[in-house]
């Protein structure tokens, strides 16, 4: 009968660096597109000159909802006039799809190998 398979064992140092490695990483991922201005494209506001509500397109209901806020036509006319910009940027979203896929890419080929190289280990080569 083979000898029961034991995994190689990691420092105390080793998953302490790797934990505090990968939060990095986490952090520049996530806070990069901020510092790089590659996040969406702001809010545009159309401006209302004489703000009511029916000029807001708020039908009586929604203009109560407002009231009972404490809104006036004035003060939530920024507010409901204001659009997120959805436009999407074709190089921003190629390079996004190519660094996803590479991502996906190189984790299935590292995993296989080392898949194969815990197989080999543990049960030996296939002859």
């Amino acid at each position: 009968m083979s000898k029961a398979y034991k995994p190689p064992e990691q420092s105390k140092a080793g998953q302490i660096f790797d934990s505090v490695f990968l939060l990095a990483l986490v952090y520049i991922v996530l806070f990069a597109p901020l510092v790089l201005g590659l996040t969406g494209g702001g809010t545009t506001t159309t401006p209302v000159e004489q703000p009511t509500w029916e000029a807001l397109n708020q039908n009586p209901t929604m203009a109560a909802q407002w009231e009972k806020l404490g809104y006036t036509p004035e003060t939530a006319s920024e507010l409901i006039t204001t659009r997120f910009d959805y436009s999407i940027n074709p190089w921003a979203l190629l390079v996004t799809a190519i660094v996803i896929f590479g991502y996906f890419f190189f984790v299935i080929r590292f995993s296989d190998r080392e898949y194969r190289d815990v197989i080999d280990e543990r049960f030996g080569r296939k002859k």
